[in-house]
């Protein structure tokens, strides 16, 4: 399983440990991943992911799963994610 977050994207990045001798060696910060369940307001269901804390934040600041995919850039999305973007766009249309 990639360590990324299915909504925005964010992935581990490199830096270094620096020790109290200024000795430099390679590290990787790994972003802060939870396997949440979130729920659909147009779809009526609930749907499991891999997000980051931060994405957590910030679906409930904009106001629920729906939204926040509303606004979201596809190239950040997952297949998974952008699957159910256009699946709540179709159905927002049909209504």
């Amino acid at each position: 399983m990639a360590r990324r977050c299915e909504l925005t994207g964010k992935g581990p990045m490199t830096g270094n440990n620096v020790s109290h001798a200024k000795n430099r060696t390679r590290r990787r910060f790994l972003p802060n991943l939870n396997d949440v369940t979130l729920m659909s307001d147009t779809l009526g269901r609930s749907f499991k992911m891999r997000i980051s804390a931060s994405a957590l934040r910030t679906v409930d600041h904009r106001g629920g799963l729906d939204a926040f995919l509303a606004k979201a850039k596809d190239e950040e999305l997952s297949a998974n994610a952008l699957k159910i973007k256009k699946d709540i766009a179709k159905a927002q249309a049909n209504a």
